[in-house]
């Protein structure tokens, strides 16, 4: 489930044109996408510095914590033909092998470079399918 702190919108599409979509426009702004299935509405990416633009896949050391984020999209169905697009944004403050990965996980603040890339792709969506 995402953080009810997540960005939602409602894009005039479904989640079979979307998710092909946001993989596009993830992968040409130099985020790697680890996860996608348009039948389930799914999109996440691998761990990305927004500062070095650099990804890391699965549970690999991600480097610079603070500065290292994975953005989760959710495209659920909405009236027909249209989706709730949720996109939620998180880093790991801390690093502990112990605990499962999503335990450790914290909502990026608002405003931040990786908030920002959450509401870049949103927008991306809506000014394609439209709202």
């Amino acid at each position: 489930m995402p953080y009810p702190q997540a960005q939602v919108s409602i894009i005039d599409a479904p989640a079979t044109r979307l998710v092909p979509e946001m993989v596009g426009w993830l992968s040409s702004q130099g985020l790697q996408v680890q996860w996608s299935s348009p039948e389930d509405g799914y999109v996440e990416s691998a761990w990305y510095n927004v500062r070095t633009h650099a990804s890391v896949f699965g549970d690999a050391e991600p480097g610079d914590l603070l500065n290292t984020v994975k953005l989760r999209c959710w495209a659920d169905p909405n009236v027909p033909g249209k989706s709730q697009l949720t996109v939620e944004v998180v880093y790991r403050p801390t690093l502990d092998p112990s605990r499962p990965e999503r335990d450790l996980e914290v909502i990026a603040p608002h405003g931040s470079e990786g908030d920002l890339i959450a509401s870049q792709l949103a927008d991306a969506m809506k000014k394609r399918f439209g709202e």
